[in-house]
Protein backbone atom coordinates (compact mmCIF):
# COMPACT_ATOMS: atom_id res chain seq x y z
CA UNK A 1 0.00 0.00 0.00
CA UNK A 2 1.57 3.34 -1.00
CA UNK A 3 2.46 5.55 1.75
CA UNK A 4 0.65 8.53 2.23
CA UNK A 5 2.83 11.75 1.84
CA UNK A 6 2.92 13.38 5.27
CA UNK A 7 4.07 17.26 6.18
CA UNK A 8 4.59 18.54 9.53
CA UNK A 9 3.91 22.19 11.04
CA UNK A 10 5.73 22.83 14.48
CA UNK A 11 7.62 19.84 15.84
CA UNK A 12 11.12 21.05 15.27
CA UNK A 13 13.95 19.13 16.82
CA UNK A 14 13.91 21.10 20.32
CA UNK A 15 9.79 19.62 20.15
CA UNK A 16 8.87 16.60 22.91
CA UNK A 17 5.50 16.69 20.92
CA UNK A 18 6.62 16.81 17.01
CA UNK A 19 9.03 13.84 17.58
CA UNK A 20 6.17 11.45 19.08
CA UNK A 21 3.91 12.19 16.01
CA UNK A 22 7.13 11.59 13.66
CA UNK A 23 7.08 8.58 15.69
CA UNK A 24 3.78 7.31 15.73
CA UNK A 25 3.26 7.83 12.09
CA UNK A 26 6.14 5.67 11.27
CA UNK A 27 5.31 2.29 13.62
CA UNK A 28 2.98 1.05 11.13
CA UNK A 29 4.87 2.28 7.85
CA UNK A 30 1.93 4.30 6.64
CA UNK A 31 3.34 7.64 6.39
CA UNK A 32 6.56 9.16 4.76
CA UNK A 33 7.31 12.30 6.25
CA UNK A 34 8.38 14.81 2.99
CA UNK A 35 7.67 18.40 3.76
CA UNK A 36 7.40 20.76 6.89
CA UNK A 37 7.54 24.40 8.23
CA UNK A 38 8.93 23.21 11.50
CA UNK A 39 8.97 26.62 14.00
CA UNK A 40 8.18 30.05 14.13
CA UNK A 41 11.72 31.48 12.58
CA UNK A 42 12.69 30.36 9.07
CA UNK A 43 16.18 30.28 10.42
CA UNK A 44 15.27 27.35 12.72
CA UNK A 45 12.43 25.49 10.75
CA UNK A 46 15.67 24.95 7.88
CA UNK A 47 17.91 23.71 10.16
CA UNK A 48 15.27 21.06 11.76
CA UNK A 49 14.33 20.38 8.22
CA UNK A 50 17.91 19.59 7.30
CA UNK A 51 18.66 17.76 10.62
CA UNK A 52 15.48 15.47 9.38
CA UNK A 53 16.39 15.11 6.03
CA UNK A 54 13.36 16.31 4.48
CA UNK A 55 12.99 17.35 0.89
CA UNK A 56 10.96 19.98 0.96
CA UNK A 57 11.25 23.33 4.04
CA UNK A 58 9.06 26.19 4.51
CA UNK A 59 9.54 29.02 6.54
CA UNK A 60 5.76 29.19 7.12
CA UNK A 61 2.91 27.01 7.14
CA UNK A 62 0.78 28.92 4.52
CA UNK A 63 3.79 29.12 2.21
CA UNK A 64 3.69 25.28 2.37
CA UNK A 65 0.31 24.79 1.91
CA UNK A 66 -0.17 26.42 -1.12
CA UNK A 67 3.06 25.18 -2.88
CA UNK A 68 2.38 21.58 -1.63
CA UNK A 69 -1.32 21.79 -3.20
CA UNK A 70 0.52 23.13 -6.19
CA UNK A 71 3.08 20.23 -6.40
CA UNK A 72 2.22 16.97 -8.71
CA UNK A 73 2.72 14.47 -5.40
CA UNK A 74 2.50 17.38 -2.73
CA UNK A 75 1.58 16.45 0.91
CA UNK A 76 -1.37 14.17 1.18
CA UNK A 77 -2.13 14.99 5.23
CA UNK A 78 -0.29 17.23 7.62
CA UNK A 79 0.45 17.28 11.16
CA UNK A 80 0.08 20.16 13.15
CA UNK A 81 1.95 20.14 16.69
CA UNK A 82 1.98 24.21 17.64
CA UNK A 83 1.26 25.57 20.40
CA UNK A 84 -2.67 26.03 20.58
CA UNK A 85 -2.92 29.23 19.42
CA UNK A 86 -1.67 28.54 16.07
CA UNK A 87 -3.65 25.34 15.26
CA UNK A 88 -6.80 27.26 13.91
CA UNK A 89 -4.95 29.45 11.14
CA UNK A 90 -2.49 26.56 10.78
CA UNK A 91 -5.31 23.91 10.16
CA UNK A 92 -7.60 26.43 8.01
CA UNK A 93 -4.45 26.79 5.10
CA UNK A 94 -5.14 22.99 4.78
CA UNK A 95 -8.19 22.29 5.01
CA UNK A 96 -9.15 24.94 2.37
CA UNK A 97 -6.70 23.35 -0.14
CA UNK A 98 -8.26 19.53 0.34
CA UNK A 99 -5.02 18.64 2.44
CA UNK A 100 -6.04 16.16 5.53
CA UNK A 101 -5.42 17.73 8.99
CA UNK A 102 -3.93 15.39 11.91
CA UNK A 103 -4.04 17.95 14.45
CA UNK A 104 -2.87 18.24 18.07
CA UNK A 105 -4.97 18.92 21.10
CA UNK A 106 -7.10 20.59 22.65
CA UNK A 107 -7.88 21.98 18.73
CA UNK A 108 -8.08 25.45 19.29
CA UNK A 109 -7.34 28.08 22.44
CA UNK A 110 -10.42 29.88 21.91
CA UNK A 111 -13.89 28.90 21.48
CA UNK A 112 -14.32 31.45 18.79
CA UNK A 113 -11.76 29.91 16.57
CA UNK A 114 -13.05 26.13 17.30
CA UNK A 115 -16.60 27.15 15.61
CA UNK A 116 -14.38 28.28 13.06
CA UNK A 117 -12.30 25.52 12.26
CA UNK A 118 -15.18 23.11 12.65
CA UNK A 119 -17.25 25.20 9.58
CA UNK A 120 -13.45 25.13 7.86
CA UNK A 121 -13.60 21.41 8.21
CA UNK A 122 -17.08 20.89 7.42
CA UNK A 123 -16.73 22.83 3.74
CA UNK A 124 -13.66 21.38 2.82
CA UNK A 125 -13.24 17.48 1.30
CA UNK A 126 -10.49 17.18 3.79
CA UNK A 127 -10.46 14.94 6.71
CA UNK A 128 -9.98 16.60 10.39
CA UNK A 129 -8.20 14.37 12.94
CA UNK A 130 -7.66 14.87 16.07
CA UNK A 131 -4.95 13.41 18.33
CA UNK A 132 -6.60 12.37 21.60
CA UNK A 133 -3.96 9.41 22.19
CA UNK A 134 -5.90 8.03 24.78
CA UNK A 135 -8.86 6.52 22.90
CA UNK A 136 -5.91 4.94 20.71
CA UNK A 137 -5.46 2.15 23.76
CA UNK A 138 -6.59 -1.42 23.04
CA UNK A 139 -7.77 -1.77 26.57
CA UNK A 140 -9.98 1.67 26.65
CA UNK A 141 -11.57 0.25 23.25
CA UNK A 142 -12.09 -2.92 24.98
CA UNK A 143 -13.76 -0.88 27.78
CA UNK A 144 -15.80 1.05 25.35
CA UNK A 145 -17.00 -2.02 23.54
CA UNK A 146 -17.74 -3.55 26.91
CA UNK A 147 -20.36 -0.55 27.80
CA UNK A 148 -21.61 -0.66 24.92
CA UNK A 149 -22.56 -4.22 24.82
CA UNK A 150 -24.22 -3.64 28.45
CA UNK A 151 -22.00 -5.41 30.96
CA UNK A 152 -22.11 -3.02 33.24
CA UNK A 153 -25.96 -2.04 32.77
CA UNK A 154 -26.17 2.00 32.51
CA UNK A 155 -23.71 3.88 32.93
CA UNK A 156 -24.68 6.02 36.40
CA UNK A 157 -20.93 7.47 38.10
CA UNK A 158 -17.80 8.63 35.66
CA UNK A 159 -14.34 9.41 37.69
CA UNK A 160 -11.87 10.97 35.83
CA UNK A 161 -8.56 12.04 36.47
CA UNK A 162 -5.30 13.46 35.35
CA UNK A 163 -2.97 14.76 37.95
CA UNK A 164 0.62 15.72 37.12
CA UNK A 165 3.15 17.44 39.34
CA UNK A 166 5.85 18.75 36.62
CA UNK A 167 4.20 22.40 37.44
CA UNK A 168 4.16 22.24 41.03
CA UNK A 169 7.01 25.12 41.24
CA UNK A 170 7.62 28.05 38.53
CA UNK A 171 9.40 26.44 35.29
CA UNK A 172 11.33 28.34 32.33
CA UNK A 173 11.72 25.69 29.71
CA UNK A 174 10.17 25.99 26.65
CA UNK A 175 7.75 23.84 27.28
CA UNK A 176 6.16 25.26 30.48
CA UNK A 177 6.37 28.90 29.32
CA UNK A 178 3.77 28.66 26.49
CA UNK A 179 1.58 26.00 28.38
CA UNK A 180 1.12 28.42 31.35
CA UNK A 181 0.57 31.79 28.78
CA UNK A 182 -3.13 32.32 27.88
CA UNK A 183 -2.35 34.01 24.83
CA UNK A 184 -0.64 30.79 23.47
CA UNK A 185 -2.42 27.84 25.78
CA UNK A 186 -5.86 29.70 26.01
CA UNK A 187 -7.88 30.36 28.96
CA UNK A 188 -6.78 27.03 30.85
CA UNK A 189 -4.08 25.45 32.13
CA UNK A 190 -4.34 22.16 33.31
CA UNK A 191 -7.89 22.32 32.13
CA UNK A 192 -6.69 22.53 28.61
CA UNK A 193 -3.19 20.36 28.73
CA UNK A 194 -4.61 17.45 30.56
CA UNK A 195 -8.40 17.92 31.57
CA UNK A 196 -9.32 17.61 27.95
CA UNK A 197 -7.52 14.42 27.89
CA UNK A 198 -9.53 13.46 30.77
CA UNK A 199 -13.12 14.84 29.76
CA UNK A 200 -12.42 13.26 26.15
CA UNK A 201 -11.97 9.92 27.72
CA UNK A 202 -14.96 10.20 29.67
CA UNK A 203 -16.81 10.84 26.72
CA UNK A 204 -15.39 8.39 24.46
CA UNK A 205 -15.59 5.41 26.45
CA UNK A 206 -18.97 5.49 27.95
CA UNK A 207 -20.81 7.29 24.74
CA UNK A 208 -22.20 9.71 27.57
CA UNK A 209 -23.09 13.38 25.95
CA UNK A 210 -22.08 15.84 28.58
CA UNK A 211 -24.76 18.65 29.35
CA UNK A 212 -23.56 21.14 32.21
CA UNK A 213 -20.38 21.52 35.27
CA UNK A 214 -19.39 23.26 37.50
CA UNK A 215 -15.86 23.59 38.32
CA UNK A 216 -13.41 24.90 41.23
CA UNK A 217 -10.28 26.38 39.19
CA UNK A 218 -7.65 27.45 41.11
CA UNK A 219 -3.36 28.94 39.98
CA UNK A 220 -1.60 28.06 43.25
CA UNK A 221 1.90 29.12 41.95
CA UNK A 222 2.17 32.39 42.60
CA UNK A 223 1.89 34.88 39.52
CA UNK A 224 0.83 32.16 37.23
CA UNK A 225 -2.13 33.45 34.82
CA UNK A 226 -4.17 29.80 33.76
CA UNK A 227 -5.27 27.18 36.17
CA UNK A 228 -2.70 24.15 37.86
CA UNK A 229 -5.70 22.51 39.42
CA UNK A 230 -9.14 22.00 38.50
CA UNK A 231 -12.07 20.16 40.60
CA UNK A 232 -14.93 19.18 38.34
CA UNK A 233 -18.45 17.99 38.71
CA UNK A 234 -20.11 16.77 35.13
CA UNK A 235 -23.82 16.11 34.80
CA UNK A 236 -24.13 13.80 31.59
CA UNK A 237 -27.56 13.93 29.60
CA UNK A 238 -29.58 10.77 30.62
CA UNK A 239 -29.10 11.54 34.29
CA UNK A 240 -25.40 10.36 34.75
CA UNK A 241 -23.10 12.04 36.81
CA UNK A 242 -19.31 12.25 37.23
CA UNK A 243 -15.98 13.94 38.86
CA UNK A 244 -12.86 15.44 36.88
CA UNK A 245 -9.70 16.17 38.09
CA UNK A 246 -6.87 17.51 36.78
CA UNK A 247 -3.92 18.92 38.63
CA UNK A 248 0.08 19.78 37.44
CA UNK A 249 0.80 20.75 41.03
CA UNK A 250 0.47 17.34 42.72
CA UNK A 251 4.24 15.64 43.89
CA UNK A 252 4.68 12.31 43.22
CA UNK A 253 2.23 12.23 40.44
CA UNK A 254 4.19 11.80 36.37
CA UNK A 255 0.99 11.06 34.07
CA UNK A 256 -1.74 9.74 36.24
CA UNK A 257 -4.56 9.51 33.89
CA UNK A 258 -7.37 7.32 35.32
CA UNK A 259 -10.60 6.83 34.17
CA UNK A 260 -13.58 4.32 36.27
CA UNK A 261 -17.09 4.17 35.42
CA UNK A 262 -19.65 2.48 37.12
CA UNK A 263 -23.06 0.89 36.13
CA UNK A 264 -26.17 -1.00 37.92
CA UNK A 265 -24.56 -3.79 37.07
CA UNK A 266 -21.04 -3.52 37.45
CA UNK A 267 -17.73 -1.28 37.07
CA UNK A 268 -14.51 -1.09 34.74
CA UNK A 269 -11.23 0.74 35.91
CA UNK A 270 -8.37 1.68 33.40
CA UNK A 271 -4.98 3.93 34.38
CA UNK A 272 -2.81 5.14 31.59
CA UNK A 273 0.52 4.32 33.34
CA UNK A 274 -0.31 0.65 33.62
CA UNK A 275 -2.29 0.78 30.27
CA UNK A 276 -2.19 -2.63 29.46
CA UNK A 277 -4.86 -4.23 31.91
CA UNK A 278 -8.62 -3.17 32.51
CA UNK A 279 -10.54 -4.22 35.67
CA UNK A 280 -13.83 -5.49 35.26
CA UNK A 281 -15.99 -5.69 38.33
CA UNK A 282 -19.34 -7.57 37.96
CA UNK A 283 -21.57 -6.30 40.74
CA UNK A 284 -21.61 -9.08 43.66
CA UNK A 285 -18.69 -10.85 42.06
CA UNK A 286 -14.60 -10.92 42.56
CA UNK A 287 -12.92 -8.10 40.16
CA UNK A 288 -11.52 -10.04 36.84
CA UNK A 289 -8.31 -8.40 35.59
CA UNK A 290 -8.90 -8.33 31.42
CA UNK A 291 -5.34 -8.43 29.96
CA UNK A 292 -4.22 -6.53 26.45
CA UNK A 293 -4.43 -9.64 24.10
CA UNK A 294 -5.21 -11.91 27.06
CA UNK A 295 -8.09 -14.04 27.98
CA UNK A 296 -11.56 -12.17 27.79
CA UNK A 297 -10.34 -8.94 25.99
CA UNK A 298 -12.40 -8.84 22.15
CA UNK A 299 -11.72 -7.94 18.53
CA UNK A 300 -12.24 -4.17 19.73
CA UNK A 301 -8.51 -4.20 21.72
CA UNK A 302 -7.26 -6.72 19.16
CA UNK A 303 -7.47 -5.34 16.22
CA UNK A 304 -5.10 -2.21 17.90
CA UNK A 305 -2.55 -4.55 19.69
CA UNK A 306 0.76 -5.59 17.84
CA UNK A 307 2.58 -8.25 20.03
CA UNK A 308 1.29 -10.54 22.32
CA UNK A 309 -0.29 -10.20 26.09
CA UNK A 310 3.02 -9.93 28.65
CA UNK A 311 4.67 -7.40 26.18
CA UNK A 312 3.80 -4.09 27.25
CA UNK A 313 2.42 -1.74 24.65
CA UNK A 314 1.52 2.15 25.63
CA UNK A 315 2.15 5.80 25.01
CA UNK A 316 3.78 5.62 21.65
CA UNK A 317 1.73 2.57 20.34
CA UNK A 318 -1.70 4.26 21.51
CA UNK A 319 -0.73 7.40 19.67
CA UNK A 320 0.26 5.29 16.20
CA UNK A 321 -3.66 3.71 16.46
CA UNK A 322 -4.50 7.11 16.16
CA UNK A 323 -2.40 7.37 12.84
CA UNK A 324 -2.88 4.10 11.89
CA UNK A 325 -7.08 5.12 11.50
CA UNK A 326 -6.17 8.33 9.86
CA UNK A 327 -4.47 6.26 7.47
CA UNK A 328 -7.26 4.06 7.07
CA UNK A 329 -9.66 6.84 6.55
CA UNK A 330 -7.27 8.85 3.96
CA UNK A 331 -6.54 5.53 2.22
CA UNK A 332 -10.65 4.83 1.80
CA UNK A 333 -10.92 8.53 0.76
CA UNK A 334 -8.39 8.13 -2.00
CA UNK A 335 -10.24 5.48 -3.76
CA UNK A 336 -13.84 6.95 -3.30
CA UNK A 337 -14.72 5.04 -0.18
CA UNK A 338 -15.39 4.80 3.46
CA UNK A 339 -13.43 3.40 5.87
CA UNK A 340 -14.94 0.21 7.92
CA UNK A 341 -16.82 0.73 10.91
CA UNK A 342 -14.15 -0.18 13.05
CA UNK A 343 -12.46 2.72 12.18
CA UNK A 344 -12.63 5.58 15.32
CA UNK A 345 -10.71 8.29 15.66
CA UNK A 346 -11.53 11.74 17.65
CA UNK A 347 -12.74 14.46 15.18
CA UNK A 348 -13.27 17.99 14.58
CA UNK A 349 -16.96 17.60 16.95
CA UNK A 350 -14.76 16.20 19.67
CA UNK A 351 -11.98 18.59 19.43
CA UNK A 352 -15.21 21.29 19.88
CA UNK A 353 -16.57 19.79 22.24
CA UNK A 354 -13.35 19.70 24.84
CA UNK A 355 -12.74 23.44 24.05
CA UNK A 356 -16.45 24.16 25.55
CA UNK A 357 -15.60 21.91 28.50
CA UNK A 358 -12.59 24.23 29.14
CA UNK A 359 -14.39 27.63 28.43
CA UNK A 360 -17.36 26.34 30.51
CA UNK A 361 -14.70 25.24 33.33
CA UNK A 362 -13.53 28.92 33.52
CA UNK A 363 -16.79 30.28 33.37
CA UNK A 364 -18.02 28.12 35.83
CA UNK A 365 -15.02 29.02 38.24
CA UNK A 366 -15.69 32.53 37.62
CA UNK A 367 -18.69 32.82 39.05
CA UNK A 368 -18.20 30.57 42.24
CA UNK A 369 -18.27 27.24 40.62
CA UNK A 370 -22.11 27.57 39.39
CA UNK A 371 -23.59 25.10 37.10
CA UNK A 372 -22.90 26.27 33.73
CA UNK A 373 -23.88 24.53 30.25
CA UNK A 374 -22.32 23.28 27.94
Amino acid sequence: MARIRLGMVGGGNDAFIGAVHRIASRIDDRFELVAGALSSTPEKSRASGEALNLPRVYDDFKQMAIREARLKNGIEAVSIVTPNHVHYAAAREFLKRGIHVICDKPLTSTLADAKRLVKAAEASDALFILTHNYTGYPMIRQARAMIEAGDIGNVRVVQAEYPQDWLTVEQDFKQAEWRTDPARSGAGGSTGDIGTHAFNLACFVTGLEPDSLAADLDAFVAGRQVDDNAHVMLRFKGGAKGMLWSSQVAPGNENALKIRVYGDKGGLEWAQEDPNYLWFTPFGQPKQLITRNGAGAGDAAARLSRVPPGHPEGYLEGFANIYSEAAEAITARREGKEPGPDVVYPTVQDGLRGVQFVDACVRSSARNAAWVSL
